[in-house]
């Protein structure tokens, strides 16, 4: 036997070695077809095929990690912005994957692509920028529907970026300058109301008792006695500016 056919020999073999014997790590499994029919999943470890009827498709369990290009979206206040975001899924299903699908890659990225604008498109901008995670849960919900007939599970989507333009950006700027305004405004009048029943509550109070009256005039003197001012006060008895009081509203009432 000549090294040319010891060689052909050993090539022939290497070949149907490889052919014949697969080895498929702890995250892979191989969809086999026989005669191109569909025949079984098999793996982890190691895996005898039968060369020239058998056939192996590897697939990948793993979670994939898928990034949304950037889209242009109408928001349903009429608001063009620029979106992208990313997905996480993963094959729960390899014979789904291989047979009802093309690509399961490229058929997950334009789905996630449409999905995204659908979603986005039904609500206002102010959703978009608040709302993140309702909307991001939303769109794993509906993308995980969609992709369950090709063996794919959607396990996250995260909105990252939404742009807008420059004109946008000035008109939201002064809209919260003015909500801050209306805010401060509504606060100034909810304190001015406070101090102005308060004071009515406390005229009340004194228009009805005399004592508190007293006490009123009391402290007053003593806010004057401590102050460094050439005022001479002359405390009056409360006893004495009664009936006067009560002098000088009748004769108003005569006027």
């Amino acid at each position: 036997m000549t090294f040319a056919t010891i060689g052909l020999v050993a090539a022939a073999f290497i070949v149907l070695f490889y052919n014949t014997v697969k080895i498929l790590k702890e995250y892979e499994r191989g969809v086999i077809f026989f005669l191109g029919r569909f025949q079984t999943v098999k793996g982890p470890g190691l895996i005898i095929l039968v060369p020239g009827f058998q056939k192996m498709t590897k697939v990948d369990l793993r979670v994939i990690v898928m990034d949304v290009p950037t889209q242009d979206v109408i928001s349903r206040d009429n608001v063009s912005v620029k979106v992208n975001a990313v997905i996480y899924f993963r094959i729960v299903d390899p014979e789904k994957a291989i047979i009802r699908v093309a690509n399961v890659f490229e058929a997950t990225s334009q789905l996630s692509q449409t999905t995204l604008r659908s979603v986005l498109g039904q609500h206002e901008l102010d959703d978009m920028l608040a709302e993140r995670d309702k909307l991001n849960t939303d769109i794993q919900a509906l993308l995980d529907a969609r992709t369950d007939n090709w063996g794919i599970k959607v396990a996250n989507v995260e909105i990252k970026h939404v742009d807008l333009d420059e004109s946008m950006i000035r008109a939201i700027a002064q809209q919260a300058e003015a909500e801050r305004a209306r805010r401060a405004k509504i606060i100034n009048a909810e304190g001015e109301k406070q101090a102005a029943t308060m004071l009515a509550e406390a005229a009340r109070i004194l228009a009805t008792e005399e004592q508190a009256l007293q006490l009123r005039y009391l402290q007053t003197l003593k806010e004057i006695a401590n102050e460094r001012t050439n005022t001479i006060v002359f405390p009056l008895p409360m006893d004495l500016i009664g009936p006067l009081t009560k002098i000088v509203k009748a004769v108003s009432k005569e006027k």
